[in-house]
């Protein structure tokens, strides 16, 4: 993809480091209970865990069977058993029987329960509870950080979405203080923190405190991360609801991507076989067409085949001592790199069947007409035939929820027509969903006050001050919907351009949804940085619902504010496209510069990679990298079933 930057963006910090500490850690609790032993892990641990130590690591530090929670153990187990696991109650429950069906059978064993990324009260409790608390010990494995990729960091808390925004639960608050310290002393200190959201701010002034606390470890080293913004998931619903178009984001929803990795099945394979495989820079194909739209990927990849062909051809007229060079030299990458690109040609094709198969571009075309704002009732009468066909109980919530939130919810009509449809569709166990999609805003129903006209407005004023507060309560009522389509319009979300969208040279972030729309989150982090804060973003912050904030990092001398200041000058440059030659020169001499251009994205309750693409272009563009953090990676299906209660 063709980028019009004017300087090469910096290298991101080594996170391997990262890495080795979780992994030393690891084996030290291990060590903590010497001799064999059995271990037992969660199952979404697993994953994780394979990209810290795998098998061999654990067998060298006396590790004999290896079970997953919930199974139990074999006749012949060892004497020593080492849980590791998520603090949840009912696997506190699960070990508990583990302990007293020993204790009934007369058997002794040793048993050592390692919490990740922290224990909980009520893990200790439910232990008390069933009486085996002081049968075993108890230690953290404080496992905050993993890297997916160069510029990715997950904490793998998918359940932070459901548990921060649903149940109001702030337990998840504390490790994402914690990752953000862990951060800091590495890599920082940090320049300047902004963020938005309720969930930002708590964390932030948690993460504050933790750092008063520690004396300011790391300051006086040099930093390698210069701003960090924060942002709530609810702060941006649409973009997460929106189908994804680039090739990264289409093969998370059409294979599912979990911790980096992706299981190809027979489809794709063009074998009897599945074949797991690792998304990340290293895979050469893939780095190259992971953020390019969707409909840019085959030719790229069809080129990409006749140079690999081409170099193959270059063996017929060598000599042996040619021959023996190509072989050893170059021979393993090309089978390597053919492989990758079977693979990659084969997910397409797979994509294209699955989404035809799906009406792709007719929800597609309904999506952009609900950002837009145009033909909602035509995009309503399709959302009706999508439940009534049942295609999908997810992809239907999904189109509901969208348009729910772009029109600032449902009129009561057809909020009620909708649900009595997907009820009759998909089962009226779904009650429950609706609950939990108007409890968190996602699904919701106009109230009669939120539709006065401009009109009954002005007349307002003109009635009893205990009226007008009636009608107060109904525009605050109002204000804690999306108000999306202000938002918009405020930001200039939907491109306005003649003609098509050039796909192949995008000229902005829109490009991520087929030049449609800009993803809110990311050009709000592009408005506050270019702004060094939210200055001139008060109506958008009133809309948003607040909780912003802008605050300078500790120890932030003369240097590092002249270092904001010519990033915010070669923002603006960038966007102009024109003068401030001095502001490159001068930021050039600036040895506080190269940091200041690594900005941390910090996305609480998921983040997507359309985001991900999207804010990549943006840092390629302005000459700066973006490195991610994020509770989870997310889509719009797991957003969804993160609010399902219907069991299928």
């Amino acid at each position: 993809m063709a980028l019009a930057g004017r300087r090469d963006a910096p290298e991101p910090p080594d996170f391997g480091i990262l890495k080795r500490l979780a992994r030393d850690q690891l084996v030290y609790l291990l060590e903590q209970l010497p001799g064999k032993k059995d271990l037992f892990i969660e199952a979404d641990l697993m994953s994780p865990l394979d990209r810290i130590a795998n098998v061999s690591i654990l067998k060298q530090h006396d590790v004999d069977k290896l079970y997953k929670v919930e199974t139990r153990p074999a006749p012949g187990a060892s004497d020593q058993f080492c849980f590791l696991v998520r603090p949840r109650v009912r696997t506190m429950r699960f070990i508990a029987d583990i302990v007293n069906a020993d204790k009934m059978s007369g058997r002794s064993r040793k048993y050592k329960i390692i919490f990740s990324p922290q224990k909980f009260y009520a893990c200790e409790m439910v232990l008390e509870e069933e009486g085996v608390f002081g049968d075993v010990t108890c230690d953290e494995w404080s496992f905050y950080l993993l890297p997916l990729d160069e510029d990715i960091i997950s904490m793998e808390l998918p359940e932070f979405f459901r548990d921060y925004f649903l149940e109001g639960d702030h337990r998840w608050i504390n490790p994402v203080a914690r990752a953000l310290q862990l951060l800091n002393s590495l890599y920082g200190p940090f320049g300047k923190t902004h963020g938005i959201g309720r969930c930002a701010k708590m964390s932030y002034e948690l993460w504050r405190d933790l750092e008063e606390e520690s004396d300011g470890e790391g300051q006086g080293r040099k930093p390698e991360i210069g701003h960090v913004f924060l942002m709530d998931r609810d702060t941006d619903y649409v973009t997460a609801l929106c189908s994804q178009v680039v090739y990264e984001g289409l093969v998370d929803d059409t294979f599912r991507i979990k911790c980096g990795s992706v299981d190809f099945g027979p489809d794709v394979t063009s074998s009897d076989k599945s074949i797991k495989v690792l998304l990340n820079s290293q895979d050469k194909v893939f780095s190259q067409i992971r953020n390019e739209h969707f409909s840019n990927v085959f030719g790229f990849l069809s080129q990409k085949s006749r140079n690999l062909q081409a170099q193959y051809d270059r063996r017929r007229g060598m000599d042996i001592k040619q021959m023996k060079d190509f072989v050893s030299q170059e021979l393993k990458g090309l089978k390597q790199e053919h492989r990758l690109l079977s693979l990659h040609i084969g997910a397409c094709e797979s994509i294209m069947k699955k989404k035809t198969k799906q009406d792709f571009q007719e929800t597609i075309k309904a999506e952009h007409s609900l950002l837009e704002g145009f033909d909602i009732r035509e995009s309503t009468s399709f959302i009706e035939e999508h439940i009534d066909r049942q295609v999908s109980p997810v992809e239907s919530l999904r189109l509901m929820c969208l348009l729910s939130i772009t029109e600032n919810g449902l009129i009561p009509k057809d909020y009620r027509s909708l649900k009595t449809q997907y009820l009759q569709s998909y089962g009226p166990e779904h009650l429950l969903t609706f609950h939990n999609l108007k409890r968190i805003g996602l699904l919701t129903e106009q109230a009669a006050g939120e539709t006065l006209t401009a009109v009954e407005s002005k007349v307002s004023k003109l009635v009893t001050d205990r009226a007008a507060g009636k009608i107060t309560d109904a525009f605050s009522s109002l204000a804690r919907k999306s108000n999306f389509r202000a938002i918009s319009k405020k930001l200039g979300l939907i491109p306005r351009l003649e003609g098509e969208y050039d796909l192949k040279m995008p000229r902005d972030m829109a490009y991520v949804f087929g030049g449609a729309y800009v993803p809110l989150s990311c050009k709000i982090i592009e408005q506050v940085l270019e702004r060094r804060g939210w200055q001139g973003l008060e109506e958008v912050v009133r809309l948003l619902n607040g909780n912003e904030f802008s605050v300078s990092g500790s120890g932030a001398g003369g240097g590092r504010a002249g270092g904001i200041q010519a990033f915010s000058l070669l923002m603006g440059a960038r966007m102009a496209h024109s003068a401030l030659p001095s502001a490159d020169s001068a930021v050039e001499d600036n040895p506080a510069w190269d940091c200041q251009r690594v900005i941390l994205a910090v996305f609480l309750g998921g983040c997507t990679f359309s985001e991900i693409a999207a804010l990549r272009f943006l840092g390629k563009e302005r000459g700066c990298k973006f490195i991610f953090l994020t509770t989870a990676i997310t889509n719009s299906a797991r957003m969804m079933e993160a609010m399902i209660e219907a069991k299928a």
